[in-house]
């Protein structure tokens, strides 16, 4: 997979964050802080909104704009998510939570 490190503190993010899919095969991303890793399946974003896993299959970076946050993707979108915790991974309940409810 490859990284991107994270921006200096010179850097400016806007605070807002917008996700915008043109026919399934670009995504357009504003408030993006760091993309923190990729491939050609899958995208670990972290967003002023949250970390953003994105899927599909031949993703590549068409543009990024370090200094305003925007990003550019394209390929096959399948999907995109927002996790819920910072280690990159959906959430997953223990076995005590399932028992309980």
């Amino acid at each position: 997979m490859g990284e991107i490190m994270e921006q200096g503190s010179n850097l400016l993010v806007p605070s807002n964050h917008e996700v915008k899919i043109i026919d399934r095969r670009e995504i357009h991303l504003t408030g993006v802080k760091k993309i923190t890793s990729f491939d050609h399946e899958e995208f670990l974003l972290e967003t002023t909104m949250g970390i953003l896993l994105l899927k599909g299959s031949g993703l590549e970076i068409l543009k990024l704009d370090t200094h305003d946050g925007n990003v550019r993707i394209k390929g096959k979108i399948n999907s995109y998510q927002y996790l819920e915790n910072a280690k990159g991974k959906p959430r997953e309940e223990s076995f005590m939570a399932k028992l309980f409810k």
